[in-house]
């Protein structure tokens, strides 16, 4: 901005939007500080660069403000994890399975992993049906981000919420 643009011309445009067209560098400075603001290069790659007189700290000023409110507005997303066994007993299973509701209602991401202990890991296929069984019977809420894949000795899915 302003002495910092080491070209011999500018395509300029206006304080209010308007194209002033292709003016050489002092004229454009004067005019900006004739307005008492300033010469911003907008586009230094375009032939000849495009510079724009406007105020630059308020300029800057804006854009923190829209950055602030993105943030403000974001949904940052857990991921939830809900461990299931190969030999899960059923009120353990409907326990877990109301928490993966839970999560999923708020609008969590969630990890669901079957941890095979010792010699469970030659039937895996166990703890394929135990996270099929899961996904099913939370479908409405959620799709399946991930499906259920061997990962050393657990067995690992991603649920994510529909709601999102």
């Amino acid at each position: 901005m302003n002495d910092e643009i080491r070209v011999k011309e500018v395509r300029l445009i206006g304080a209010e939007g308007e194209q002033l067209g292709i003016k050489l560098y002092r004229e454009a400075m004067q005019m900006a500080t004739d307005l008492n603001l300033d010469l911003v290069n907008v586009a230094p790659t375009a032939k000849p660069p495009v510079c724009r007189i406007m105020d630059y700290g308020k300029y800057r000023y804006e854009l923190q403000k829209k950055d602030k409110e993105a943030r403000k507005n974001q949904k940052i997303i857990d991921i939830k994890e809900v461990r299931f066994s190969a030999t899960i007993e059923e009120h353990d299973f409907q326990t877990k399975l109301r928490n993966v509701v839970k999560f999923l209602g708020d609008g969590d991401k969630v990890k669901c992993s079957v941890r095979f202990r010792g010699r469970e890991i030659t039937h895996s296929q166990i703890g394929k049906k135990v996270l099929d069984r899961v996904a099913v019977e939370v479908e409405q809420l959620s799709t399946i981000e991930r499906h259920p894949k061997l990962e050393g000795r657990s067995m690992i899915m991603i649920l994510q919420s529909k709601q999102q």
